[in-house]
């Protein structure tokens, strides 16, 4: 994947892109993302996929005229229309998923093809989502993994947290992040949702990890009933970050939408 600068309306941004194929446009979740990842080098094997990396997040200048779903919503949809992508496959991981089912929702006739991945965005009373911002670094692979030990190896791979300027670096780069993430998802990820999911008209796949403790399957089934011509696969031994334990099932089911 290529890292580029990409100037939209609203700020300046970084995109990673790559592969060959139909366009995808990727959304990536509160924990952001980067040219190493392994999901998005293996969509670039069947799709040429652009990546936008949130303002606050990486290398991208945070932006004060950011600060609302429908915000966060339009600056996705300036830089699809920026980069020239006509109805492209759109697919979005937790709090990605919760702006592309947003895109999907409010423009229903430019996503014609939709994958929402372990999405945030919706609040069951019965099923609250535990409070990430108020969770240590070192309880989060027991939360977002099947499988906790090897997902706290590939949180941690290449980092070195012994080194004084990583360490600040690191804490700066979350605190970032976090505060971005946090104008939609705190205190709860519900900004009203669930009342427009009924305007979606794209083919919609939903994918989620069995053993998804952040946003449990309540959640996918939610999503499922609320939007029509939408299949939910349940992906065995994975958890919220299932594109990373399983990812030919999710790759897989990606393929189902053509």
């Amino acid at each position: 994947m290529e890292l580029r600068t990409f100037k939209a309306p609203k700020a300046d941004i970084h995109l990673l892109e790559g592969g060959s194929g139909p366009d995808l446009l990727f959304l990536h979740g509160a924990g952001g993302i980067d040219a190493t990842n392994p999901f998005l080098t293996a969509l670039a094997e069947k799709y040429h996929v652009y990546a936008p990396i949130l303002p606050g997040f990486g290398e991208s200048e945070e932006s004060s005229e950011i600060r609302t779903m429908l915000d966060f919503t339009l600056h996705t949809h300036d830089v699809m229309s920026g980069l020239g992508l006509v109805k492209p496959i759109v697919v979005g991981h937790s709090m990605g998923g919760m702006i592309a089912a947003e895109m999907a929702a409010i423009a229903p006739n430019d996503i014609d093809k939709l994958c929402l991945i372990s999405s945030a965005g919706l609040w069951l009373d019965e099923h609250p989502i535990p409070d990430v911002f108020a969770t240590m670094p070192y309880e989060l692979p027991e939360l977002l993994f099947h499988d906790p030990e090897a997902g706290a190896a590939a949180m941690t791979a290449g980092a070195d947290f012994s080194d004084p300027e990583f360490l600040t670096a690191f804490l700066i780069q979350n605190a970032r992040q976090l505060g971005m993430a946090g104008k939609i998802l705190f205190p709860v990820p519900d900004r009203g949702l669930s009342e427009r999911l009924y305007r979606i008209k794209a083919k919609t796949v939903l994918v989620w990890g069995e053993s998804d403790k952040l946003i449990a399957m309540p959640y996918g089934e939610a999503f499922n009933r609320a939007i029509a011509n939408s299949e939910l696969v349940k992906v065995p031994e994975a958890g919220h970050m299932v594109m990373v334990e399983q990812t030919p099932a999710v790759i897989e089911a990606i393929s189902r939408l053509g």
